[in-house]
């Protein structure tokens, strides 16, 4: 494949295109574009295919922070390179923008964004794309230039024009990194996050639970440091391997040494912040071959979530039930002790652990997400133990929010039953047509000296036993079948991977100076966005 890309077009919230960057040829321009993009049912795929127009076009689109970004061509290309490039493209409008990317921040500084766009692809084929590189071919006017250009004065040197060019020549060898890098404090950190991604079955036993790691590297240190990261698994540092699958690296990340010994990271770090790898964990084959529930030792959750449906004489109630585990797997335990970076709020006593660090792991943002049929008008009753409960009519979803003081309080097992309300039957209906409780007892259509004995009605032999058991089948039906977990852990990984030390090797680090010991930091956390899910 040696497509090429051919534009890119980026649109704001409400659609209109705020700017447009051709590489080659002559693509479809933003106005065309967008209602044959917009004529795709939602949710729209990443590639779209438009064989009607001409020439036929393929469409990569990526939305972040409520803007649109679409990038075209007409030839066959590799997808996952277009999709990777608008990715980079946002990593570099973040970094000299400032995240988030807005729409007045790149008509703002549309010389530098033209500048970007430039330089991270070339007539259509991707060329520089780290931030630190570009860093050096992009010139950024300060803010003393644009006051002088403001009144008409010359703000720099002829001289200066040529610089971006000379710089380009003299490039590092080393494209993620820029030259002659300097700090007066030289900091090491090192950030582990872990999304879970669990489902259950309505019995609590786990039917897939995955966790997808990213390890997210701070450096600022002078010179070219090399460094070397050792990471561990929960049984050691033999089957990491086997315990980390489809592992992505940085370009940074010398690969030989990784294949050779796994678990070790050489590399010469990017200055500032970047992503360092990135991998997924399968924390099921932890079992055995044994199929549990949630107390057993196989999957450790921070929370335990049980749905009780069709509870009540009528069947109308639901009760949702959490339990905190207050031990979070075996990490909780077996820590390096460069791991006690910033952590939570202050610790209870001088000697004692930070909340938040991997010694006492701290647990928040517990939120439960429970979605409800569409026949559901409405809960008429909604009794949290703790915290505070809201029905979205709208969407039908019912949401339990528990505060951190609560989760910090002791309380180990946390409640929530409601009831729901169905839609009007036809017998509710005739008795309150209205829906506001006038009914027909304000009619006049009967004689004044009408018989006050009710006439026996069609279904009066019917059975109570018949009607109990009617009303709890169309309840049935209301009852939720699923709920999600929201949460937040930090000091805790569900894997159990963690780093095990980080050193400068000294002798292949250059600038670095003599004496200099970096502060590591290390930090563990571990997120579920509804990802804890249990089937009813």
């Amino acid at each position: 494949m040696n497509g090429v890309i051919e534009a890119l077009h980026i649109y704001d919230e409400h659609n209109r295109a705020i700017l447009s960057h051709t590489y080659t040829s002559r693509p479809l321009s933003a106005t065309h574009l967008l209602p044959l993009y917009l004529d795709h049912p939602a949710p729209r795929p990443n590639l779209i295919y438009l064989p009607n127009t001409n020439p036929p076009t393929l469409v990569f689109s990526l939305t972040h922070a409520n803007l649109l970004y679409l990038a075209t061509s007409s030839s066959e290309i590799e997808p996952l390179l277009v999709l990777e490039f608008l990715h980079r493209v946002i990593d570099a409008l973040e970094e000299f923008l400032g995240a988030p990317v807005l729409a007045h921040k790149i008509e703002a500084n549309y010389d530098v964004v033209a500048q970007l766009l430039t330089e991270v692809c070339d007539a259509g084929t991707v060329s520089t794309t780290e931030p630190n590189a570009l860093r050096d071919v992009v010139e950024v006017e300060g803010l003393l230039g644009k006051l002088l250009g403001s009144i008409n004065l010359p703000s720099k040197s002829p001289s200066n024009s040529v610089a971006p060019s000379l710089i380009a020549q003299n490039a590092p060898a080393l494209p993620w990194r820029r030259a002659n890098v300097r700090h007066t404090s030289n900091e090491l950190y090192a950030d582990v996050v872990e999304t879970l991604t669990v489902t259950l079955a309505p019995s609590g036993r786990p039917i897939a639970a995955f966790a997808n790691g990213t390890i997210a590297f701070t450096s600022k240190v002078s010179g070219i440091p090399d460094i070397l990261l050792n990471l561990t698994g929960p049984s050691g540092k033999h089957n990491l391997k086997s315990v980390m699958e489809l592992p992505v690296f940085h370009p940074c990340v010398r690969l030989n040494r990784w294949r050779e010994n796994p678990g070790e990271l050489s590399f010469i770090p990017p200055d500032g912040r970047f992503i360092l790898a990135g991998y997924e964990v399968d924390l099921l084959p932890f079992t055995n071959g044994k199929s549990g529930n949630l107390s057993s030792n196989s999957l450790r959750l921070p929370v335990n979530i049980e749905v009780k449906t069709g509870l009540g004489s009528a069947g109308s109630e639901f009760e949702v039930r959490l339990n905190i585990n207050k031990i979070f797997g075996p990490s909780s335990s077996s820590v390096s002790g460069s791991s006690g970076r910033g952590g939570g709020p202050g610790g209870r006593s001088f000697g004692g652990p930070h909340p938040g660090s991997a010694a006492a792991p701290l647990l928040q943002d517990l939120i439960v997400s429970v979605p409800l049929p569409s026949e559901v008008r409405n809960l008429s009753d909604v009794r949290p133990s703790k915290g505070d409960a809201s029905f979205n009519a709208g969407d039908k979803v019912l949401e339990w929010n528990i505060p951190t003081k609560e989760l910090s309080a002791g309380t180990s097992y946390f409640g929530l039953r409601c009831t729901v309300q169905g839609p009007l039957t036809e017998d509710q209906g005739e008795a309150d047509p209205n829906g506001f409780g006038f009914g027909r007892d304000y009619t006049y259509d009967e004689p004044y000296q009408s018989n006050t004995k009710e006439k026996p009605k069609n279904n009066e032999g019917s059975s109570d036993s018949e009607k109990d058991a009617k009303k709890v089948a169309q309840n049935k039906i209301l009852m939720p079948s699923s709920a999600s977990v929201s949460f937040s852990v930090k000091g805790w990984l569900s894997s159990g991977i963690k780093i095990e030390s980080m050193v400068i090797d000294a002798r292949k680090s250059r600038g670095l100076g003599e004496g200099v010991k970096p502060y590591k930091g290390v930090k563990y956390l571990t997120v579920s966005k509804g990802g804890v899910e249990i089937r009813c």
